[in-house]
């Protein structure tokens, strides 16, 4: 399974943008998709997961109400809507993938090793 994130970019603070986690190998429906970031000198954080079942989604109390995650299991992708974006988010942002089966709700933003694959990251710079 590879993940191959993109949509990373510089954009001014208050602006938007779209990333995307495409997969290949196999299908998306089984696979919880977290999102995590690393800035420099910062330890990696989870920000938003969405699940298998009936698209349970997840976040970060710094990113709810900013930040939307999506899946279309027909393109095998996985989006992350940002918006209201600050200078705080920039960072190196990483989609990953974890086997948790059909209808889970489970996903965690916590335990990155519980996650089996990662894709190598995209950058977001929030600057003006």
């Amino acid at each position: 399974v590879q993940l191959q994130a993109s949509g990373g970019g510089l954009v001014q603070p208050g602006g938007s943008l779209r990333l995307s986690c495409a997969v290949s190998g196999s299908t998306l429906d089984a696979y919880a998709i977290g999102w995590f970031r690393q800035a420099p000198g910062k330890e990696r954080e989870g920000i938003s997961c969405i699940s298998t079942a009936e698209d349970t989604t997840y976040y970060r109390d710094f990113v709810r109400g900013r930040f939307t995650i999506s899946r279309d299991n027909a393109k095998n992708t996985v989006y992350l809507q940002m918006n209201s974006l600050n200078a705080d988010d920039t960072a190196v942002y990483y989609c990953a993938a974890d086997l948790v089966g059909y209808g889970s709700r489970r996903c965690t933003l916590y335990r990155a090793p519980e996650y089996d694959y990662w894709g190598q990251g995209t950058q977001v710079t929030v600057s003006s």
